[in-house]
């Protein structure tokens, strides 16, 4: 057949000459529909409705090398549009696209066959087909190629694929770090960073920590934190860092090469948020080493974290009253962070950002706890009023920790009146009816504390505050049950409390719990007695006798034994039943 030659400006008729049996042929359409393909989103769209990327695929496998390669070019360009994602996920193209990856391939097929895994690799189920159909191997073997888009397109991928555990596994086990490190060197920035974010991804596992270790990662990381010229890769160094601090070893050999002074000296002087916060939560996780938090503040950490509480940055402030927690291991540091830093933690209180708020309250805590200066310090600051406030946030961290300052505080009388005097037994009604374990028992912890003052008692019984409290009792967690019968025991040391209580059910929910050597506790043992002592009528009902030291007063009654299980009735109950020949109810009345 003589030569023919087409001139077209059609896609429609471009797409028809993928079908041709002729090399050229196909070449020359792959290579217009790629130009085309690449001009906006509207053109691979087009594309898709006449079927172009089903021929493409097929081109994947073609002996032609120059076909092949063309076709890729296509696929590769399209594959940033959602719908030709969709299509070729069911076109199962996973495979053939690995398959290009092979060392003796073309450089242009290693980029454009990257870039399409690493569009399709933002969806997990095609995670999953790269991961078991080998994928990861080739792609870490071309982070060595020469070419820095093959790099980049296969580091993205990585990145995206060690999003999921069991890739982070496998990506240790074929030795990603060295190449990724190397990455590290790059004279692209984009490059670097996305090496950064993989490592900050991977770093979560202890066995790549070590890893990192061995490779020298950690001078790698120092020694751009060193370089001001790469100020941009400072907040992904860190945050790697920060995972690195995890691990007691990796501590010590940070501490050995001088890295905690560098951490310390690069937190003074940068002002970036980003920075900031990322440098503060270094500290937390290296702070929870022992001779670390000697060091610390030894270099007088305490003074950084303070003036980051003074920055306009919400996650810088919740970064650095985390760090302030953490630091609180260390008594020296206690001290000084309890009387230079109180008064401003009081002050972020009235934060209108909950987290910001809960953090700092954890840290009120930890200050407070075992420290009477610390918490003299909060009531001086006059931090009463916005715990008190705290206790109606909406997050469980903020209200359980709320409840704890305000319970370290009771333990001086002056507090606890003060306390109390602002209503602290109806604030706690709310955090007793919680849902949340930890709120439930530090809300029964400071019924029990500030429940010693019998005005607190009765302000408890008139706000309902006892029905939540003997509900907690058959909590299925030990520390909450042992705190609410705790609280039971505080509370049951009057009569019209002990009543109201025994009314509630009380009584036979601590009989129960005291038959289950799983479930009883000193506390509900003397929680028992003592509701039995403040109830002398309900005793003597009960057990059949009283003890020498019970004095029988006004408005004690005997109306016989109950049998375990029936209920026990008062005097307004038993004054409306009808008379019986059954023996009469002695009532003393003076």
């Amino acid at each position: 057949f003589d030569p023919l030659l087409i001139e077209s400006k059609t896609p429609a008729t471009v797409v028809l000459m993928l079908s041709s049996p002729e090399n050229e042929v196909l070449a020359k359409a792959c290579d217009a529909l790629y130009k085309f393909a690449s001009k906006d989103d509207e053109n691979k769209v087009t594309l898709l409705h006449l079927g172009a990327v089903e021929h493409l695929c097929k081109l994947l496998s073609h002996e032609d090398p120059l076909v092949r390669r063309n076709a890729i070019m296509v696929l590769g360009i399209m594959a940033s549009n959602h719908d030709v994602k969709t299509l070729l996920r069911e076109l199962d193209v996973t495979n053939s696209l690995i398959s290009q990856l092979a060392p003796e391939e073309d450089v242009v097929i290693h980029e454009f066959a990257t870039l399409c895994l690493a569009h399709m690799a933002v969806e997990c189920t095609t995670k999953v087909k790269i991961f078991e159909q080998g994928g990861l191997e080739p792609l870490i073997r071309l982070l060595g190629s020469p070419d820095p888009d093959v790099k980049k397109n296969s580091l993205e991928c990585i990145y995206l694929l060690v999003q999921d555990f069991q890739n982070r596994a496998a990506v240790r086990e074929l030795n990603v770090i060295p190449p990724l490190l190397g990455l590290l060197e790059s004279e692209y920035p984009v490059i670097q960073l996305l090496a950064l974010q993989t490592l900050k991804i991977i770093s979560k596992d202890r066995e790549t920590r070590i890893l990192l270790g061995e490779n020298k990662g950690l001078d790698c990381l120092l020694n751009i934190l060193e370089n001001n010229e790469l100020s941009d890769l400072h907040i992904e160094t860190l945050a790697v860092l920060g995972n690195c601090l995890e691990d007691v070893h990796t501590l010590q050999q940070i501490q050995l090469t001088g890295g905690i002074e560098k951490l310390l000296s690069f937190l003074e002087v940068s002002t970036v948020p980003d920075i900031q916060k990322n440098a503060a939560k270094a500290i937390t996780k290296a702070a929870y080493d022992s001779e670390i938090r000697k060091i610390l503040h030894w270099k007088e950490v305490e003074k950084l974290l303070l003036s980051l509480l003074d920055t306009n940055s919400d996650e810088v402030k919740v970064a650095a009253s985390q760090a302030i927690s953490a630091m609180c291991e260390n008594m020296d540091s206690k001290c000084v962070l309890g009387l230079q830093g109180i008064p401003q933690l009081v002050q972020l209180l009235s934060s209108d950002n909950e987290e910001v708020k809960e953090a700092v309250v954890t840290a009120l805590t930890n200050l407070t706890t075992a420290n009477p200066r610390n918490a003299s310090v909060v009531a001086k600051a006059e931090g009463i009023e916005p715990l008190m406030n705290t206790l109606h946030s909406q997050r469980d961290g903020a209200v359980s920790n709320a409840t704890a300052v305000l319970t370290n505080l009771s333990l001086q009388e002056p507090f606890r009146v003060s306390i109390q005097s602002r209503g602290i037994m109806s604030a706690l009604v709310g955090p007793l009816r919680s849902a949340n374990s930890q709120v439930q028992s530090k809300a029964a912890f400071a019924v029990a504390a500030f429940g010693c003052d019998a005005d607190a008692r009765t302000e408890l019984r008139n706000v309902g505050g006892l029905e939540p409290l003997v509900e907690l009792l058959h909590s299925n967690y030990e520390e909450v049950r042992r705190n609410a019968c705790w609280a039971v025991m505080v509370c049951g040391s009057d009569e019209p409390t002990a009543v109201e209580l025994c009314r509630l059910g009380a009584l036979d929910i601590l009989e129960e719990i005291n038959l289950s050597t799983k479930r009883k506790n000193k506390f509900s043992e003397a929680a028992l007695e003592k509701l039995l002592d403040n109830n002398l009528s309900q005793k003597y009902s009960r057990m059949g006798y009283l003890s020498s030291s019970n004095i029988i007063t006004n408005g004690f009654y005997d109306c016989g034994q109950v049998k375990h299980g029936g209920k026990f009735l008062s005097l307004e109950e038993l004054s409306k039943q009808e008379l019986t020949d059954r023996r009469a109810i002695i009532f003393i009345n003076a």
